[in-house]
């Protein structure tokens, strides 16, 4: 029963936090430190493509009109970056893989990345505000985006979403819901792949290992979770800036190196 309880919980925090810019790698060592248990990279991922399944349904009309509509000039713009932004990611993350970049099993880094990167929110908004506003991803976002998502993959804690978002805001794309939008659609195809590829690697070395009930129980979770935080968010952002998601990935961050070191 507690570990049921453990699992349902893993599944809520990586529902609400993989999206919100507060970092769900961060947020799930955190909660391993502080006795929910550890699970496995596979685990991990297959609740983070529950999360992006979640994201998948709230685009899912953007998707087929992108697909549909592909002869538009637009829609076919607006795709190739996405695929570009992509491949970037792709690429980079297989050479980081091959060069032993790991996850890290401790707190500090994690409290540092989440620390660091609450300043990088605070002036990466302010700067985007002193610039006319623009909804347009350019090339320059797309490649901008596909290194972020490295950055932040090889940094937890740093967050997926809130290093692409505000790296588009920086290079031009400073239209919140533009940015978001579009860092959200990149990051369906790059967590599909990731746990497509975990799965596959599982396979070659004769299984997973994992209890699939508690491991469907967590993906369920986490993607209903996810669906209702990422509907509150974009709601959110339409009038509000990202500064209260800073401030408490200062104050966390703050707290951790406080209390929670090593």
């Amino acid at each position: 029963m507690i570990d049921l309880l453990h699992t349902i919980l893993l599944g809520i925090i990586e529902g609400i936090t993989e999206f919100l810019p507060v970092s769900s790698t961060g947020h799930l060592l955190i909660a391993e430190k502080l006795g929910l248990g550890h699970r496995s990279d596979l685990f991990n991922v297959v609740i983070q493509a529950g999360a992006i399944l979640a994201v998948t349904i709230i685009y899912w009309k953007r998707l087929w009109s992108l697909l549909a509509d592909f002869q538009k000039p637009e829609n076919r713009d607006y795709a190739l970056k996405l695929l570009t932004a992509f491949g970037i990611t792709g690429a980079l993350g297989l050479l980081a893989k091959h060069l032993g970049f790991r996850l890290p099993e401790s707190i500090t880094p994690v409290a540092w990345a989440l620390l660091i990167g609450g300043v990088y929110m605070l002036a990466a908004e302010w700067l985007a505000a002193r610039k006319p506003e623009s909804a347009l991803i350019t090339w320059q976002v797309a490649v901008v985006v596909g290194l972020a998502q490295v950055v932040a993959a090889v940094f937890p804690g740093a967050s997926r979403s809130g290093v692409t978002i505000f790296a588009a805001m920086l290079v031009g794309a400073n239209n919140r819901a533009a940015a978001t939008e579009f860092t959200f659609l990149v990051g369906i195809p790059t967590m599909y792949a990731a746990s497509a590829k975990l799965f596959w690697d599982a396979y070659k070395q004769g299984g997973t290992g994992e209890n699939w009930t508690d491991l469907v129980i967590a993906f369920v979770v986490a993607t209903i979770v996810a669906f209702v935080a990422v509907k509150w968010l974009l709601r959110y952002i339409q009038t509000h800036r990202f500064t209260v998601f800073a401030v408490y990935r200062i104050v966390l961050g703050a707290l951790l190196l406080l209390f929670l070191q090593g």
